[in-house]
């Protein structure tokens, strides 16, 4: 990759109470007397906490200004102002002088006078003489390199913006399509974007769900966690009656997690106990790989992961454990090895080996607490049912600090799960040392 080109000046800070929130609005000016502007929630500096949510959007007065149909200029800004504030952290760079794809805006009128006597927009600026897209993105590169932004994730369904910003020196490890409405009045144009300029699908998801969900997407190797427990830290009562602890929505949110990953964990107590099928059913997706984390092959024969064929199940066993003959779907897989129990990192390593780079570890509590303790975790959801159990079954737990001061305080947001509250901890920028575990 290049580093960008352009130099920029940033000429203002202020901010801009809008219907979305209050966003912090940059002013910059570029070395050709360009002036462009940021609207930005947060740090986006990319090595506090991963990469931001970053909007490249071009200048479109009539689509952003006058709330012309003949494009979805006006609908992608709305859609990405609210999915940043969502999120609470990310950014619109609103380039100037883009009007029309690079032409202008008088060109642009004329295109569209072709465009009305049935004339694409492709073709329609070919013969005008024009380029088919005349747009440069050194300003946005310099702009969130100013920013610290060199790592994005991009809400964009335009591939070549991505391959020219990563030109530009920006790595894109993400790229997210907007939902926004299609109407008669643009269904050619936003045809023609699908058919001549490569841009993706349009995107069933709405602004909310990109903006919870939206950082943890994309090819990276990741790995997240959830746990839903009551207000005073139990999964379960003493008696291991657990299942129905938080709502409806949050079983819908653990759906759309395995929707989102290659692989999804348990250990031996929860197949024991809830007997979960671990499959996508409230939500649209494929379902994971089941892995089974069984040192003694306690689980019985008659599980649904080992006898439902749903999807393919990894059942990780001990070295001297005995199994039996099992169904097509299963693999069993012995352990890696470690002193004091399994350490958590040669298992995700294991399954990254087999394409498994996407995963959550989803219970029980002792399981997810372990590969928190390892420092394995990059995501950990934990949704808070509003119940008070007394005593039970122990949700997160790993050794603590002898002070508050020592405590783990990582980035984290809040949203509402019907009645439930899930607070997202992004432990990427707060990792504890990682550390070996018994077996469950």
């Amino acid at each position: 990759m290049t580093a960008h080109s352009s130099v920029v000046t940033r000429v203002a800070t202020t901010s801009l109470p809008c219907r979305h929130g209050v966003f912090d609005m940059l002013g910059f000016v570029d070395d050709a007397g360009i002036e462009h502007v940021v609207l930005s929630q947060g740090d986006l500096s990319s090595d506090v906490a991963g990469p931001p949510m970053v909007r490249v959007h071009s200048e479109c007065l009539t689509g952003d200004g006058f709330g012309s149909w003949r494009c979805d200029c006006g609908d992608q800004l709305d859609a990405a102002l609210a999915t940043i504030a969502a999120v609470g952290r990310g950014a619109v760079v609103y380039l100037r002088g883009h009007e029309g794809r690079g032409i202008g805006l008088a060109e642009k009128l004329r295109a569209y006078e072709l465009q009305d006597t049935g004339m694409d927009t492709v073709d329609a600026n070919l013969a005008l003489g024009h380029e088919e897209d005349a747009r440069t993105y050194h300003a946005a590169a310099a702009i969130l390199a100013s920013l610290g932004a060199t790592r994005i994730s991009l809400l964009s369904g335009n591939p070549a913006k991505q391959l020219a910003l990563e030109a530009l020196g920006i790595e894109v490890v993400g790229r997210h399509n907007l939902a926004v409405p299609a109407r008669a009045e643009n269904e050619r144009y936003l045809a023609t974007k699908r058919a001549r300029m490569r841009h993706d699908p349009a995107a069933d998801t709405d602004p909310e769900l990109i903006g919870r969900y939206g950082d943890i997407t994309g090819p990276e190797r990741v790995v997240i966690a959830q746990m839903g427990q009551s207000a005073d830290g139990f999964i379960a009562a003493r008696g291991g009656d657990g299942a129905e602890l938080t709502s409806v929505e949050d079983r819908e949110h653990l759906h759309r997690l395995r929707a989102l990953v290659d692989a999804v964990v348990v250990g031996a107590g929860t197949v024991v106990a809830d007997d979960p099928q671990l499959t996508v059913r409230s939500v649209p997706g494929i379902n994971p790989v089941r892995v089974v984390v069984d040192p003694s092959a306690r689980i019985s024969p008659a599980a649904r992961v080992l006898t439902d064929g749903a999807a393919p199940t990894l059942w990780l066993v001990g070295g001297d454990a005995v199994t039996p003959e099992v169904a097509p779907h299963v693999t069993v897989t012995r352990l890696p090895s470690a002193q004091d129990g399994i350490l958590c990192t040669a298992i995700l390593d294991m399954l990254a080996d087999r394409g498994l780079g996407r995963v959550l570890i989803e219970g029980g509590g002792r399981t997810v607490s372990r590969f928190l303790a390892a420092g394995a975790i990059d995501h950990l959801f934990l949704t808070i049912a509003p119940v008070l159990i007394g005593d039970g079954v122990p949700g997160v737990r790993f050794p603590g600090a002898e002070r508050l001061d020592g405590a783990l305080r990582p980035p984290s947001r809040s949203f509402p799960l019907g009645p439930d509250t899930c607070l997202h901890f992004d432990l990427r920028s707060d990792r504890r040392p990682a550390a070996e575990e018994s077996t469950a």
